[in-house]
């Protein structure tokens, strides 16, 4: 048995290692999708709901975001995503060139 592609022992699958969405991922993919209903901060939720820095959260969020069969689970939240992360991309790029955008 290939055990670099096997699960993790928390249900997750390991960084880079197959197209396949986690349990964890697609628990992800859930939470970007009603986010806006828990009360409070969307940190603070991330926090007691995945036990992850809200910086390790959006880092796992952009792995989720770049697999293909994300795409294919839900294409509409996936292109809505990636269109947020390109456009703070840009804005970033410009702030630190001194550009308005």
């Amino acid at each position: 048995m290939d055990t670099a592609a096997a699960p993790q022992p928390n249900g997750d699958r390991a960084p880079g290692q197959g197209t396949e969405l986690g349990r964890r991922d697609r628990d992800i993919l859930a939470f970007e999708r009603q986010w806006w209903q828990y009360a409070g901060a969307k940190e603070q939720a991330i926090k007691e709901r995945f036990d992850l820095s809200p910086t390790r959260y959006y880092q796992v969020l952009n792995e989720i975001i770049d697999n293909p069969a994300a795409l294919a689970e839900d294409p509409r939240l996936v292109r809505r995503l990636r269109r947020l992360r390109t456009s703070r991309q840009k804005t970033r790029s410009a702030r630190r060139l001194g550009f308005e955008v």
